[in-house]
Formats: C-alpha cells, structure tokens, sequence
C-alpha cells in the first residue's frame, strides 16, 4: 500500500479484499469457527492500519523500521535492541526496494515469490 501510495497509484479495492480473503480461508482451513475468524479479522484489520499509520517511510530507497511498533506485535523480539531486529529491519528493507522495482498490476503476485 505504502508503494502504490508513492507511486501515486491506488490500491485497488479488489486487491486488498483478495488478501483478507486469503487471510480469512487460511483461518478457517486452520479449523477456527465463525466467531473466532471474526475476531482475528478484526484484530488483523487494527494492527495493520496501526502499522500503516506508524511506519516511518520518509525516504523512497530506505525503509525505516519502527522497532517500538515491532516489538509491540512480534513478542519474541526482546526489545527494541535484539540483535534479531537488524535482520528483521534488514529483511523488510530488501523486501521494500523488491516492491518498489515492480510494475504495479504485478506487486502482490510477486511479493508473494520474494526470497529475502
């Protein structure tokens, strides 16, 4: 979204219900029932807006992680100094100039081949 977004392009409606689509089948082949999928939904669609509207992404060739809003979902993480964090920031970085090289109309069926 942050791609499209600087790119001056809209992400289309269709691809975003195509990804809680996804999200919310794999749930159910995981065996959750209605109310749960439900919640997780919910849950899934707030923390992504949470990380949409706190990434810090001033430049256009570096991706920035926001190690506090990091480790806010991912608990493993011991803090914002776990040496896992810079392969984690390191990760995301590569992933980031991977999409941004991509046509638009191919970005999501890409990413999902990406190898970092």
């Amino acid at each position: 979204m942050i791609i499209f977004k600087k790119k001056g392009e809209k992400f289309d409606q269709k691809e975003y219900d195509n990804v809680f689509n996804s999200i919310e089948y794999n749930l159910r082949e995981l065996g959750f029932g209605d109310v749960s999928v439900n919640k997780k939904m919910k849950d899934l669609n707030k923390i992504l807006y949470d990380i949409l509207l706190k990434l810090d992404d001033n430049s256009v060739n570096d991706f920035k992680l926001n190690k506090k809003l990091v480790t806010r979902y991912f608990t493993t993480l011991k803090g914002e100094n776990d040496p896992k964090i810079v392969d984690f920031e390191r990760y995301f970085n590569k992933f980031y100039k991977f999409c941004f090289e991509l046509p638009l109309q191919n970005m999501i069926r890409e990413a999902l081949n990406f190898r970092g």
